[in-house]
């Protein structure tokens, strides 16, 4: 049970009703984030800009995401990332050597290795030493590296909200949710 009650969507107002009327499935993350009322909408926005619009590719996107929450505890980030890295060509072999903390596993190319080596470090030390952040460079671009650190943390702060408020995990939504943020302007 969580340590606070759950937003009910159809008790609230303006854009945060407007928001959630939107919403396939009202996911109770969203409904514990409705706390923040000044708060959620530019979250939702920054969380859809991560999943839809960063240059960063989903496959490597999604690596990171279920890395930050297999690091930090967020099981319910985990549950509903675990479907959407699937359908967006993460293979089950990588989750579970996700699960695993083996991110120098066969099942990962040269580029992911660093990139999960690279998000180890951003989620664990802040701090990333030049041996890891190099390689990084040779595979990925400014704005991937950057994408990478937004994408990690936002996560993370999901994870703690999660887990702090010990939200209810909600059955996986998976891709019913991720496509709906698709076509949204961020």
């Amino acid at each position: 049970m969580a340590r606070l009650p759950l937003i009910d969507p159809e008790q609230t107002a303006g854009d945060i009703r407007t928001s959630f009327d939107r919403m396939p499935v009202k996911l109770n993350i969203f409904r514990m984030m409705a706390h923040a009322e000044a708060n959620m909408i530019p979250a939702m926005r920054l969380g859809n800009s991560i999943l839809h619009r960063q240059k960063l590719s989903a496959v490597n996107r999604e690596l990171l995401i279920l890395q930050a929450a297999h690091l930090e505890g967020g099981a319910y980030e985990w549950r509903q990332h675990v479907p959407i890295a699937l359908g967006v060509g993460v293979t089950q072999a990588q989750i579970d050597a996700l699960a695993q903390n083996n991110y120098e596993d066969g099942a990962f190319n040269a580029a992911e290795r660093a990139l999960l080596r690279f998000g180890r470090e951003v989620i664990e030390n802040v701090r990333v030493p030049a041996g890891i952040f190099a390689p990084v460079r040779d595979h990925f671009s400014d704005q991937e590296i950057v994408e990478s650190i937004v994408a990690i943390g936002f996560y993370m702060m999901m994870a703690r909200l999660t887990e702090a408020t010990e939200t209810d995990l909600d059955p996986s939504a998976g891709m019913a949710v991720f496509n709906v943020g698709k076509g949204r302007p961020t």
